[in-house]
């Protein structure tokens, strides 16, 4: 087994992150520290206000704890400049989002191939592994439709798509089904689902919706900023 292979994709040591709004302070995460192996499936629930999509940003590299350590892939990405931690994360983790964050003015091949483009990827490359994503989520023939002609389905495949085809690390998905009819829904999972095994990533969803909790290899819940 390959020294990657066991080493945790995200290993968080007594982190914490609290906003400020004038004089008052805010805890959002209180002291959370958890292992996630790569290659899994995993979910963090809570209710709404938990602290869910700020721990999910901080694994995400989106945003830092005011104290703790966050390290992903064995990399402590907190030591990192601000250029390399935008490169490390470029190259390490893609994003799903529940509200498609797609470029409207991009077609679905676009859309899909453009994390290709800021890395540099040749283009005989980036055609070939953008026509075979799109392959892979049944998207094929709308390659040349934009967003709105697309249904929401459709663009959440798009979106799985654009986050898979740099081959990262680590996926993240905040709520990526709540914007979807419950047919859809399951659809997406099951495609979710579909796609980590076969392409050995690991996925981090926050979510309410029972259908991911099913899927999940490993669950952490979160109330109040803590792991319960």
């Amino acid at each position: 087994m390959s020294e990657s292979a066991t080493i945790p994709v995200v290993r968080l040591e007594h982190i914490a992150r609290a906003y400020r709004t004038g004089s008052v302070t805010i805890p959002a995460i209180k002291d959370i520290s958890l292992e996630i192996a790569p290659r899994v499936f995993s979910v963090i629930i809570g209710p709404s206000g938990s602290g869910k999509t700020t721990l999910l940003n901080m694994i995400g590299c989106i945003d830092v704890p005011d104290t703790g350590r966050v390290e992903i892939r064995g990399e402590d990405v907190l030591r990192l400049s601000d250029n390399a931690l935008a490169d490390f994360r470029a190259r390490t983790i893609g994003y799903v989002f529940q509200s498609f964050n797609l470029i409207p003015v991009l077609s679905a091949f676009e859309n899909v191939e453009y994390p290709l483009l800021l890395l540099n990827v040749p283009a005989d490359e980036r055609r070939r592994r953008t026509l075979a994503m799109l392959e892979a989520v049944g998207l094929a023939e709308q390659a040349n439709q934009r967003p709105n002609e697309l249904s929401g389905g459709q663009k959440q495949r798009v979106a799985i798509a654009r986050a898979l085809v740099k081959e990262p690390a680590l996926v993240l998905a905040d709520e990526p089904t709540a914007n979807l009819d419950s047919v859809t829904g399951q659809a997406i999972t099951t495609l979710m689902r579909q796609m980590q095994e076969r392409s050995h990533t690991s996925f981090i969803f926050c979510t309410h919706d029972p259908r991911l909790m099913a899927e999940a290899d490993q669950t952490f819940s979160i109330r109040d900023g803590m792991l319960v």
